[in-house]
């Protein structure tokens, strides 16, 4: 009897296991002192998203669920100095960023990966190919992206004058949360006549970006406020999605993805009629076909 009841317990090696179907999340040392929150789901080619500013991987909420069903690994990870992630007082610069995606690339021995970057998160994608030359990285997606050169200068006269960055931070250096809150609305297109999503889930977004450090949120503006990432284009040499809204008013198109359209080879490029900035919410069943489909493809 003993032995019967032995024998009828299997092992791990009888079940149909496989460690990524586990809900997993994990910190990966990037640098020293410097751990990052990463979440890694399912199984398959693997995915890496790629935050926007300032939230944390919890925005991908509808995506991650999406992608995994489709059979895919999805990774999300938190930025430094945002969500569950380390606060060291240095390191946002993109350099500094994208030493930190090439880290959880390397340590999770990832190949054939497509970066999604969102907003701010175009930066890493962008200068990842630029600093890393794309390896392991088979496809790259630009979603609201920040790329290629926000700031007005006398070879970027569409772009934004400096004066709009320095009243950002002098806004967040007075009052984060309050700003915080205006800035959710505009992100989501939020006004007296449309309201997409409820007032329950915008203060939800708004205390993602509450954990953000108050540092990090400042040094983080400027990056991609003021990185020109033009030259670089040329080196992101796989094929290549962009995704905009074109009522997107925290990230013009015209200044951004439209042009990012124009310099990268091999792309392709949709444009969202109505779409705010946080389209991943707004949008998402339209994100997430388009997304898949370029996957697949």
């Amino acid at each position: 009897m003993e032995n019967s009841v032995i024998n009828a317990s299997p092992s791990l090696r009888d079940l149909d296991f496989d460690i990524h179907q586990l809900n997993t999340d994990k910190y990966i040392e990037t640098a020293k002192n410097v751990k990052l929150y990463v979440k890694d789901y399912g199984k398959g080619k693997p995915v890496i998203l790629i935050h926007g500013w300032p939230l944390s991987n919890e925005m991908w909420e509808y995506q991650v669920e999406f992608l995994v069903k489709n059979n895919y690994r999805v990774i999300a990870y938190d930025r430094r100095g945002f969500g569950k992630s380390s606060q060291p007082w240095e390191g946002y610069d993109y350099d500094t960023l994208t030493d930190d995606l090439n880290e959880i690339i390397e340590q999770l021995e990832l190949e054939n990966v497509t970066l999604v970057g969102f907003s701010m998160g175009g930066g890493e994608v962008v200068r990842y190919f630029s600093r890393y030359h794309g390896k392991g990285v088979s496809k790259a997606a630009l979603i609201s992206s920040i790329i290629p050169f926000l700031l007005k200068t006398e070879n970027n006269p569409d772009g934004q004058p400096r004066e709009k960055s320095e009243t950002t931070a002098e806004a967040i250096k007075e009052d984060r949360i309050g700003f915080v809150d205006n800035f959710g609305k505009t992100f989501f297109g939020v006004n007296i006549i449309n309201k997409p999503l409820s007032t329950a889930l915008l203060e939800y977004y708004r205390t993602l970006c509450s954990f953000a450090s108050p540092h990090a949120t400042l040094k983080c503006a400027e990056s991609f406020s003021y990185t020109d990432f033009r030259d670089e284009l040329s080196s992101v040499n796989v094929p290549t999605l962009i995704i905009h809204g074109n009522d997107d008013k925290i990230v013009p198109i015209d200044l951004t993805s439209k042009k990012a359209s124009e310099a990268i080879a091999n792309n392709t490029y949709i444009v969202y009629e109505g779409a705010p900035h946080g389209l991943f919410y707004t949008d998402r069943d339209k994100l997430n076909d388009d997304l898949l489909e370029f996957l697949n493809s």
